[in-house]
């Protein structure tokens, strides 16, 4: 313990919340190994952070916060069976369920335990699942997501994911789906599931959905880690798009130095210091771009080449637009998505001029209405063309839709000096 004397309630709440942040997917990840049960790991270790909140302020912030954590949720979860289970049946469960060890416990804070993550996620991505519901289900138990939160990632109603996500647990619960990483033969019909849910946990940490952190860099390596543990498990024979996801991974965490300023707020990638970018993450990235594309041109690869454009290009000036735009429209072609088409009419923008790309942005505003960052992407191009007053209104909407507060201070200043040149 970091001391016996009361330690104040901010210091606890920080040192909570900086646990559950960067500790959660593990947490569950051990629990549900331990417990068998989605849920029950779940309610086990949400108790564990509530005791958490009284305790540590009584006897201190632990040493080892994971651990306390990992400990007083199994203690919760014995606790809750033993109210399920009848008597005659308690002894003879706990023994084989390993919640009451033999030896001597371990202290759950090594990092031996890695593969529990690996378990979990491909536990989640079991081909008797829906694909969305796969990636739902791992965001929720692994990434520590909320459900509004990725309710707003697959633009559905909160309600509606949240039957989604108990559906799931009650599937993998009534069908015995084991917790373990499957044979390397019976890993195909997973792979892409896997992929999306690793990358959508790195878009949460490089553009948190909703709080004052524009980034979140624990979920940004531990998506970059999980892929790269995929890749390492899938060798010799590592299907291009894991390698491809790796690398754009890798490059575009290369950029988290340079994406905002001491204040926390959001640096344009045009006005970057890319002095501050990590060359040496790039390196390591650019030779996977190119065994990715050797394998074939799909999506993650198209991405990881445009990303490798952008990081190559030593001044925004020196971009390859023209490229980018051909890449987009391949990928465009590949993967029809209102997202794709907005970033290749940015590209198209960037290569041409704001006025090529109007008529192709308002083709997508009945798709993305609710989508903060097609009105600020529109804003801008209305912005670089000198129409202020209808930037101005653009600008209103995107921030009626934005969650992230380092995003909505970035609108919020751009808003402002819409308005004041179209009052000029």
């Amino acid at each position: 313990m970091t001391g016996m004397a009361s330690t104040p309630k901010s210091n606890v709440a920080q040192a909570i919340a900086s646990v559950y942040r960067t500790e959660w997917g593990r947490i569950i990840a051990i629990l549900i190994r331990l417990v068998g049960d989605f849920d029950l790991a779940e309610e086990a270790a949400q108790e564990a952070f509530a005791a958490a909140v009284n305790q540590w302020q009584t006897s201190g912030i632990p040493d080892l916060p994971r651990a306390w954590i990992i400990r007083t949720a199994r203690y919760k979860a014995i606790d809750r069976l033993r109210r399920r289970t009848r008597l005659t049946e308690k002894l003879e469960w706990y023994a084989a369920s390993g919640l009451i060890p033999s030896s001597e416990e371990p202290t759950y804070d090594s990092d031996e335990i890695g593969d529990d993550r690996l378990r979990l996620i491909f536990t989640c991505c079991h081909p008797a699942l829906a694909i969305e519901t796969q990636v739902a289900l791992t965001l929720r138990m692994l990434g520590g997501l909320e459900t509004d939160e990725i309710a707003r990632a697959f633009l559905v109603p909160t309600a509606t994911m949240a039957q989604r996500l108990v559906r799931a647990k009650r599937k993998i619960r009534d069908a015995g789906i084991p917790y373990k990483v499957p044979e390397t033969t019976d890993l195909s019909p997973r792979i892409e599931a896997v992929l999306a849910v690793i990358y959508l946990i790195f878009n949460e940490g490089y553009a948190a959905t909703k709080g004052d952190l524009m980034a979140r860099a624990d979920l940004c390596t531990e998506a970059i880690r999980l892929g790269q543990l995929l890749r390492q498990l899938l060798a010799p024979q590592t299907p291009s798009d894991v390698t491809a996801l790796v690398a754009l991974m890798l490059l575009h965490d290369s950029r988290r130095d340079a994406r905002l300023d001491e204040a926390g707020d959001l640096i344009l990638l045009e006005d970057q210091d890319r002095s501050r970018w990590n060359h040496l993450q790039i390196a390591e990235a650019l030779p996977l771009v190119e065994e990715a594309l050797r394998g074939g041109t799909g999506v993650y690869a198209l991405q990881a080449a445009i990303a490798a454009l952008h990081c190559q290009a030593a001044r925004a000036e020196e971009t390859d637009w023209a490229q980018i735009v051909q890449l987009y429209e391949v990928l465009e072609r590949l993967h029809p998505s209102p997202i794709v088409s907005l970033n290749r009419v940015v590209a198209i923008a960037m290569a041409n001029s704001p006025q090529a790309a109007f008529g192709l942005i308002d083709r997508l505003a009945a798709e993305l209405d609710s989508y903060h960052l097609f009105h600020a992407t529109r804003a801008d191009l209305l912005r670089r063309v000198g129409a202020f007053e209808d930037a101005t209104q653009s600008y209103k909407r995107a921030l009626e839709l934005v969650t992230n507060d380092s995003e909505r201070r970035f609108l919020e200043r751009r808003l402002c000096e819409a308005t004041v040149r179209s009052s000029a």
